[in-house]
């Protein structure tokens, strides 16, 4: 059974890219949270395929519906958009949830799948089905035993990331309401282009000049989504950005896709969370981002530039006022300092590409496949922020619950 984040908040998804819909279901939000469509809406939005013209062609709305798990006693504001289905000529409609207030059950919701062009998977179809290099055709073949759906390669699309997204988009909204928590994301490298600004240097500067212990305001949350949003793909270097538009268009132009790079900041995080050994918050985060679809590499905190350092250079000093650096990135034996939290993954082109390459049919005969049809994005990191985000999310939620759960208080069990 799959499931994202941990026993105590954790996210379930089901439904294929070409499938009719994508069915979400979080678990262990507790209850108090507003909670509304149009507050998740927004990181939908960002994940969408069509919402940047640099990803795939495939256009989609995207348009959540909320149906379970929130209540409000003013009725006309928890009713929202009517769900409609016609059966054997009948049709039954029903309110969906427009917003309310968590009630501590499962939340589930719903994301209809309307672009869809599935005969263009007919090449991948059936024991003489053809395999695209790089991508899971072949291994989901034999692992179903030859009833895998090939459209839009089923479970595998990235499709599947909308439950993330949801769920995260619920773990972020608490995290925010309960300690002013944020994540961000920022591309900073497309294939050898390589941004000079990175959102974790700005982040730190923005914190060691903070007066108000180490966290950052509204308003400069605020500045850097805005920088963030405004540049031709999601980076806090616009100039950067502007070339790897120019480098992301040459590559699909001829036919081939690019790899990526992301740096993702979670900031006012709140200390003590996680466990030192097997249940570290260090483990969980990068097996959550490690694990996204076409993730190669995952880091933390200065990642692999600290092989080359010595302890002395590499240890953060301490006063009495926290943290003076964060070559940790935020987690010191798998528990947050407190300090912003900074992963970074690389993302390996995408392998749906249009150029000839050696491959197989799904009975191994030996063939050179090209791809005949088909929509897909040239540089997979263009809209995997959100996502990343969301996993993050997702797994700090998780730990906070964790971390409250040791602190018991008698009055909270009183019924009478």
């Amino acid at each position: 059974m799959e499931t994202l984040g941990g026993s105590l908040f954790a996210v379930a998804g089901a439904g294929e890219s070409h499938g009719p819909a994508i069915t979400t279901i979080v678990f262990g939000c507790p209850p108090g949270l507003e909670l509304s469509r149009e507050a998740i809406q927004p990181y939908l939005d960002r994940r969408r395929p069509g919402s940047n013209k640099l990803g795939t062609p495939r256009r989609e709305s995207d348009k959540l519906i909320l149906l379970s798990g929130v209540y409000n006693e003013d009725v006309d504001q928890l009713l929202g958009p009517e769900v409609t289905t016609h059966v054997n000529g009948e049709a039954t409609s029903s309110p969906s949830y427009e917003a309310g207030i968590t009630t501590g059950e499962p939340i589930a919701a719903l994301v209809l799948s309307a672009a869809k062009r599935s005969a263009d998977y007919d090449q991948l179809a059936g024991p003489r089905g053809e395999v695209r290099p790089g991508h899971t055709d072949l291994v989901k073949h034999f692992k179903a035993q030859g009833f895998e759906d090939p459209r839009g390669g089923g479970r595998s699309s990235y499709r599947s990331t909308i439950s993330d997204v949801i769920g995260g988009s619920v773990a972020r909204l608490f995290l925010a309401s309960t300690f002013g928590t944020v994540f961000l994301s920022s591309i900073y490298r497309v294939g050898s282009l390589e941004a000079s600004v990175r959102l974790s240097e700005r982040v730190e500067e923005l914190v060691s000049s903070s007066e108000a212990g180490k966290v950052m305001t509204t308003a400069q949350v605020g500045e850097l989504e805005d920088q963030l949003a405004d540049a031709d793909l999601y980076s806090l270097d616009a100039e950067f950005a502007t070339r790897a538009k120019e480098l992301i268009t040459q590559t699909r132009k001829a036919g081939d896709s690019i790899g990526a790079a992301i740096e993702i900041v979670a900031v006012n995080v709140p200390p003590l969370l996680g466990e030192p050994l097997y249940d570290s918050l260090k483990l969980r985060l990068m097996g959550a981002l490690g694990g996204l679809h076409a993730v190669q590499f995952c880091e933390i905190g200065s990642g692999q530039e600290v092989v080359s350092r010595k302890g002395s250079e590499n240890n953060d000093p301490i006063r009495s006022s926290g943290y003076q650096s964060n070559h940790h990135g935020g987690l010191l034996g798998g528990v947050t300092t407190g300090m912003p939290i900074v992963c970074r993954v690389g993302f390996k082109p995408t392998s749906s590409i249009a150029l000839p390459q050696q491959s197989v049919r799904n009975d191994l005969t030996e063939i050179d496949f090209e791809l005949q049809k088909g929509r897909h994005d040239p540089c997979v990191g263009v809209r995997a922020g959100v996502t990343l985000e969301s996993r993050l999310a997702i797994e700090l939620m998780d730990a906070t619950l964790a971390h409250q759960a040791r602190r018991i208080n008698p009055g909270d069990f009183k019924l009478f």
